[in-house]
């Protein structure tokens, strides 16, 4: 359906108004049937139901340092459980990470050290910390999934694993895929959803929020609570954020990200990009704007959602002079006057060819690209094109407070 048609943002109207926001632009709860009144058979009548606030869990797996806007949707979807009296139990998965997640993978992941996976776990939530509500007594709980994982022994790994069959874990996406075509699949990825899942019974959740890609793991879930006589949680499913393309599933290895680290300039221009074939779904996903009174030029839509979600992130001020900044290089100004990233050249070992050095600064996504794009003419200095990439800087010296550039909207100041 096109961006532009109003249809695009429509909400269910079935929906009471006090539970739009969990509602909103959900893809699937499970178990849902939509005409009883069974709390354990439908999400909604639990929520109506309202004798307890309900434990809404979300695991984030910390495998990098940097987690980007569609990792942030199910973070958003917990925030508004929170809003609505209920406790988000967010999960950090400092043991699960070091098998890492195999949901749509090709190979096997890398296992990462206790070291890395504790540096990511802090940036993770530091990320986060501007969605969810951190201060309200009794709406969040930060637990680390090694607290129940790391103790676990043999008998117990062997009642899970006595669990499921080896052809249910072969209908698993990914695995099956692999397995027909003769790419490995190790017994230690066996574990994982399993160990995903038992995560639910130890913080006894009523609600397990996902991407659509984790229904297996979350129906996993539901089968381990159901075999420790806990009652099943249901399963809220969200959508994958398509990338800035409008093609592919955003994602950092595609470059086709938001990243919730980034410098509200460079945030503000990715988004004020977005394409209209997915602007529907950002709003939807990203805001929580009223989808019936936006803008109806696209070109107005784009900016709205920028500086309200570059907002979220780093304020209404910083927002607002991404904006300024962003026109000025519309209206062909050359350079921002404000609001331009900084990068140290402290980072940079001098001599540096020009390639080098911009490929250092971040704005392109490694040195051969730099190559490529300093052959291209895109990349400027002060204004001036860069037209060898082997050019040599002795120094720093000269290139202080100097304005990189790359495309028309890539830049960076450099200090010392």
């Amino acid at each position: 359906m096109a961006a532009s048609s109003d249809s695009a943002f429509a909400l269910d109207q079935s929906i009471p108004e006090a539970f739009q926001a969990i509602y909103r632009g959900i893809s699937e709860v499970f178990p849902h049937q939509s005409d009883s009144n069974d709390p354990d058979l439908n999400l909604l009548a639990r929520l109506k139901e309202g004798q307890r606030p309900l434990r809404i869990k979300l695991g984030i797996d910390p495998t990098g340092a940097e987690i980007h806007l569609g990792h942030s949707i199910p973070v958003r979807k917990l925030r508004a459980f929170q809003d609505a009296g209920h406790t988000a139990v967010l999960i950090i998965g400092d043991f699960t990470a070091r098998i890492g997640d195999p949901t749509g993978k090709s190979e096997v992941r890398r296992q990462l050290t206790e070291a890395d996976v504790k540096a990511n776990a802090q940036t993770y939530l530091d990320q986060v910390r501007p969605i969810l509500d951190f201060d309200t007594p009794g709406r969040l709980e930060i637990r680390y999934n090694s607290e129940w994982l790391s103790g676990l022994d043999l008998s117990q790994i062997l009642e899970l694993l006595g669990t499921m069959t080896v052809g249910q874990m072969l209908a698993k996406e990914g695995f099956s895929e692999r397995y027909q075509q003769g790419t490995p699949v190790f017994l230690h990825e066996f574990l994982y959803p399993l160990m995903q899942g038992y995560d639910s019974v130890a913080v006894e959740a009523d609600v397990e929020l996902g991407g659509t890609d984790q229904k297996f793991n979350i129906a996993v879930g539901r089968d381990l609570q159901r075999h420790f006589g806990l009652k099943p949680q249901f399963g809220l499913l969200l959508p994958l954020l398509l990338g800035t393309d409008g093609v592919q599933k955003m994602s950092k290895s595609l470059g086709n990200y938001v990243g919730l680290m980034e410098d509200p300039l460079s945030m503000y221009s990715k988004l004020e990009k977005t394409p209209d074939s997915v602007i529907g779904d950002y709003f939807k996903l990203l805001t929580s704007l009223e989808l019936s009174q936006l803008p109806e030029n696209p070109r107005d839509r784009q900016k709205l959602l920028a500086l309200n979600v570059t907002q979220q992130f780093h304020g209404k001020d910083s927002a607002q002079q991404a904006q300024q900044a962003a026109m000025s290089l519309v209206q062909g100004t050359g350079k921002p006057a404000e609001g331009v990233p900084e990068f140290s050249l402290s980072d940079v070992n001098f001599p540096a060819k020009a390639f080098y050095l911009v490929g250092a600064t971040g704005l392109c996504a490694s040195s051969s690209d730099a190559r490529r794009q300093i052959q291209g003419g895109a990349v400027k200095l002060e204004g001036e094109k860069i037209s060898d990439p082997n050019q040599m800087y002795e120094t720093p010296t000269p290139l202080i407070n100097q304005v990189l550039q790359v495309g028309k909207k890539k830049f960076v100041r450099l200090v010392p």
